[in-house]
Formats: C-alpha cells, structure tokens, sequence
C-alpha cells in the first residue's frame, strides 16, 4: 500500500533575490515522501503566486483533496488529471517528482537513464539578482570564488528604468574580468518593446550570450517586433507554462525555458522537450526556489537540454536536502537509482 508524507521546510537563503516584479527571501517549500514496495521516492514543490498557490499548506490541501478522488496510474494519466483538476503546477511537481524517484529505484537505475538522457554535461549558470551597482563586486566575488562556475545570469528589468540596468551591468562587466565565464541575461519581462529592441543590441556589443523573457508574460505578440533582425537568440519562460504552449510563439523565439514548478513536473518536463524540438527551438531549463530534491530531477532530464540554470541550492544556507554536486560548472545529481536526492532527516524527523 502506498503512503504518503508531506513535510513542510524552511529554504533560508544567502542572498535574496531581487527581479524585475520583486525580491524573494527566506521561503517554505513542501517536500512529499512515497513509500511502497520498500522504495521510498521524494519530490518537492515551491509555492508561487504565478504557479496557483502561495502557501505550502494550499499545496497541500489541493494534493490531498485531488489523492483521494484520484487513483495513482500512469504519470502521464495523473498529468492529464491534474491538469483537469486545476490543481497548481508546483504542487503537482511534488507528487510527479516523488513517482519519478520511486519509479526509478524500483527499477534500480538512475532516473536520467530510465529516461533514456545521457549524464548532465552542460555547465549551469549561477544567476545574480538586481543589485545596486556598488554591491555588484562583492556578490559576484562571493558567488563565483571557490566554485567551478562558467556562466552568470545576470537578472535586469530594473524598476528604476533602463539606464539602471545599463550601470548595473557595466559594473559586472569589470567586476567579471578575473573570470572565465559566460554573461546571460534575464529580463524577467520587465521591458517594453522599444526598451527591449535596444537593450538587446546594447547587450550584444558586450558579449551576452542569449536574452530570457524580455518582453512581459500577456506581450507576447510583440515578440514579432525583436524577432527579425534580433542581435540576440531570445527564450520565452514565464510565457511557456505548458507543451501546447511552445508551439504559439515558435515563429519569433530560439528557444523555451521550461521548469519543473512552471509546468507541474518531469512529465510534463518531457512533453515541453520534445515540442521544442518538433518546432526545431533551443530548450533552457530553469529553477525557482527549491532545494536540491527538485534540482536533482531536472538534472536528471538536463542532459537533453541546451542551457541549463538549476542553480537556486547553492543559494541555500543551510540546503535542507542532499544529493546535488557542482563539478566542473555541471550541476551534476548523484548517479544512484532514483534522481539522487532526499530530505535529510533533521528536518523532518
């Protein structure tokens, strides 16, 4: 018989982070524990307004109420259920990533192998906040000293305007001189389209990779503005939630940046992955704030993806989970069956 155990936990960050709509601190995340057949599969949802439930009490209510009238099938079934359900992406990723885990180690492979995905190889970025331009110095220093970092995401779409975001990045330009490492940027659609036409040529002339999301979710017909003589690829986030929605911009973007909370799990994860490549677009994978039992599942399908940012763990002090390493800038899951990562038992015992 299956049983299920949800437990609530405290993610204390070392920096909060501050993007265009506003700065998220300290924050509880709902992690869920499903044992049967002597398996044990973990998951993890982050509650965010975006993703239909603010609180992981709200989580898990739409969980329990949604397990009792619901039978565990297939994944793909219980996805199509949800979805029907209403139930909140974030709150159902909990409940896919567990199956996952558990689905894994019944079979006694790492997830990434029962998901036919080659090992994570592709360098994550560690993403920087909008910061004041006289701190920026000192946070990439303490990001980036010590780790095998190779990429920055920088996040702009500054309240205070564009010309904030221009002083601000010109102070990470010299504070990154030191390093190695590759720039992006996230604009988390704080621009319009004027702003956003030339933020994206001014970037450009100073080496960033790609441009994340530079027009608000609700914009997205603008996207045929930036797209044709675009100086940037462009990838959509909050503007893809679903698959069914990668195919409704994929004439004005380069890629879809995906996330596990975004969507409501690997197994919608899945469908996102093989639409983009139905409709020839680059795929990004993304995190919010989660601890490593999340991070460690979407690496376990990363090795089928372009970009990678699954990076919000290292911003944990402590991290209430276990099973996620950075290696040579790769956020790399421990390749044991499942997707590597539990909830260590201080925090729930």
């Amino acid at each position: 018989m299956m049983q299920l155990k949800f437990h609530t936990v405290l993610l204390q960050k070392r920096f909060p982070l501050a993007i265009s709509r506003g700065v998220r601190g300290n924050s509880y995340n709902l992690f869920l524990s499903l044992d049967q057949e002597g398996f044990t599969g973990w998951g993890e949802g982050a509650p965010g307004k975006n993703e239909k439930a603010n609180t992981p009490e709200e989580m898990q209510s739409q969980l329990s109420a949604f397990l009792e009238e619901t039978e565990i099938t297939s994944s793909e079934k219980l996805n199509q259920e949800a979805k029907h359900w209403g139930i909140a992406p974030c709150a159902f990723a909990a409940l896919d990533i567990a199956l996952w885990d558990w689905k894994a180690k019944k079979a006694g492979l790492p997830l990434h192998q029962l998901l036919n995905f080659p090992k994570p190889s592709v360098p994550t970025s560690l993403t920087l906040g909008i910061i004041p331009p006289e701190q920026v110095k000192e946070r990439i220093s303490l990001l980036l000293e010590n780790t095998t970092a190779k990429a920055l995401k920088i996040k702009l779409g500054s309240p205070e305007g564009i010309e904030a975001d221009q002083q601000m990045f010109a102070q990470v330009l010299e504070s990154l001189q030191k390093y190695q490492i590759k720039i992006r940027v996230d604009a988390n659609g704080g621009w319009n389209t004027k702003e956003a036409i030339y933020m994206m040529k001014w970037l450009a002339d100073r080496g960033v990779d790609y441009i994340e999301q530079p027009l608000e979710e609700g914009q997205e017909s603008e996207l045929q503005y930036l797209y044709p003589n675009r100086p940037l690829p462009i990838y959509i986030d909050e503007s893809c939630r679903y698959a069914e929605d990668v195919g409704k911009w994929a004439n004005y973007i380069d890629g879809v940046n995906l996330k596990l909370m975004k969507c409501g799990g690997i197994t919608e994860a899945l469908k996102i992955i093989e639409n983009a490549k139905k409709y020839q677009l680059k795929t990004m994978i993304g995190c919010m704030s989660e601890s490593s039992v999340s991070i460690a599942a979407a690496a376990a399908i990363s090795g089928g993806v372009d970009h990678i940012d699954l990076d919000s763990h290292y911003n944990l002090s402590p991290d209430p989970a276990s099973g996620v390493q950075l290696i040579e800038g790769v956020t790399v899951p421990d390749f044991v069956p499942g997707h590597g990562a539990f909830l260590k038992p201080e925090f729930y015992a």
